[in-house]
């Protein structure tokens, strides 16, 4: 902190104000991976992709085996099923947590219905959090269901919106019983059901399925 006294931060919702901030450190570890050769170009690039930083490469018998030191923020959600994934279940993966470094760091708040979810927050590094956002709000806008009125589901850092998705509202047909061409009653009953939307988007509760929580953190790339 500013005032030289140190926090530790086991949950990003008690992330100080940032002006109080004068550094930020973030945990370090040092990863074994062994491969076979074919695999060895795409997990490289994965590391690359994650902030890593190579400390070694050689072969054990038929198999590459790469150290890398990578920051456990890039590792501790999917990283381990990314990993199989390209490999096809053949790389063996295995840390140690070896320090703590400075970082830039922000924390990401998820929006919905311009709400907070705490348990969907989380600091990222400044030059990823955009891309994670876009992709948290992509996979989120899917994972809710539907509701009778719009859902905006929002990435923010601070009070900057990085990136947005809207949930459509179910929509049901007010109109069926107007039969013939009563277009003045049609387009009253259109309106009503606007403004009823609006208003149940402003004190409608959205409800998060369990599994969206999970489903949501693990980023596809």
């Amino acid at each position: 902190m500013t005032d030289k006294t140190e926090i530790e931060l086991h949950n990003p919702a008690d992330m100080p104000d940032v002006v109080k901030i004068a550094e930020i450190r973030e945990p370090w570890i040092k990863a074994t991976i062994l491969t076979p050769d074919d695999y060895l170009g795409s997990i490289l690039k994965l590391c690359q992709d994650r902030r890593g930083v190579q400390v070694d490469l050689n072969y054990v018998g038929k198999r590459a085996m790469v150290v890398y030191e990578l920051p456990l923020n890039e590792v501790v959600f999917d990283f381990y099923d990314r990993l199989k994934s390209i490999s096809k279940g053949y790389a063996s993966f295995d840390y140690t947590l070896i320090d703590y470094r400075p970082g830039d760091l922000v924390k990401m708040s998820i929006l919905v219905n311009a709400e907070p979810v705490d348990a969907l927050s989380m600091l990222v590094h400044r030059d990823r959090a955009e891309a994670r956002g876009r992709a948290m709000v992509e996979k989120l806008k899917d994972l809710i269901p539907p509701h009778m009125f719009q859902i905006p589901v929002q990435a923010a850092i601070g009070g900057k919106i990085i990136a947005r998705e809207t949930i459509r509202a179910l929509r049901k047909d007010v109109t069926a019983k107007c039969y013939g061409g009563d277009a003045t009653r049609k387009r009253k009953l259109l309106e009503k059901q606007k403004a009823g939307k609006k208003k149940m988007r402003q004190f409608g509760k959205v409800d998060i399925p369990q599994e969206a929580f999970i489903a949501a953190l693990k980023m596809d790339s």
